[in-house]
């Protein structure tokens, strides 16, 4: 297989940061996971509204040749030569640059593509459900950057890790106030009889871009939708 480096395509074995960047010393980086299907991604958009708004809110220093038409054509390229056009799973990471804390003179964007051939399955209702329960070891915090798709995916790894652990499904991860943030993989959202609900921006879970597409398109079918505080009990 192959990624894309900054532009540069090539194969996954080789090196592909150096040991003092941001990224992987301090979580200092964001991530978006798209779905590509027939040589689309129909979400696109959402995700770098979601990326673009969130290396502002973290101050990254940008190169002029990152932009959104750039990257689309990095993953379609890197999709092609990887032979999963048809249906992919892309990770595109994105680090602040290289050095310690307060080492600001190195900071520069770097950004890494990789993808897989998709799962068939993912494209199919769940029509039985899911067997979910509550991560009782850590707590979302609710300020700007707990709506970040951070590197540092700490609480999301051991939610994880807890719910397979458990056979679960999922798991529920809470915030400080033991309401609903999210789960360890998606926002959630709740249907009792006419009414629709989901967690509100303000309980520290992640911006999803599902979320924002669903609720979009809720309201554009002419239907409400409530966001607020979400107990799980």
């Amino acid at each position: 297989m192959h990624i894309c480096l900054d532009g540069k395509i090539s194969n996954d074995g080789e090196p592909v940061f150096a040991a003092d960047d941001k990224s992987y010393r301090y979580g200092d980086g964001l991530f978006e996971t798209i779905k590509m299907v027939n040589g689309e991604m129909p979400l696109f958009d959402l995700h770098m509204d979601r990326l673009f708004s969130s290396i502002k809110l973290l101050e990254f220093s940008t190169p002029a040749l990152f932009t959104a038409e750039k990257l689309k054509t990095d993953i379609i390229t890197l999709c092609n030569k990887n032979g999963c056009a048809s249906l992919a799973r892309i990770r595109l990471s994105v680090s602040r640059g290289n050095g310690g804390i307060y080492e600001q003179d190195r900071d520069r964007l770097h950004y890494l593509i990789e993808c897989w051939p998709g799962n068939p399955t993912t494209n199919q209702l769940n029509e039985n459900g899911l067997v979910i329960g509550v991560f009782p070891h850590a707590q979302k915090s609710m300020d700007i950057f707990s709506k970040l798709k951070s590197a540092n995916y700490l609480p999301y790894t051991m939610a994880a890790r807890f719910a397979k652990q458990q056979q679960w499904n999922d798991c529920l991860v809470l915030n400080t106030e033991g309401y609903i943030a999210d789960s360890s993989i998606a926002n959630v959202f709740f249907i009792k009889g006419e009414n629709i609900f989901t967690t509100a921006p303000s309980q520290g879970g992640v911006e999803g871009v599902m979320r924002n597409y669903l609720i979009r398109k809720v309201r554009n079918a002419g239907l409400t939708i409530e966001e607020r505080p979400v107990s799980h009990a």
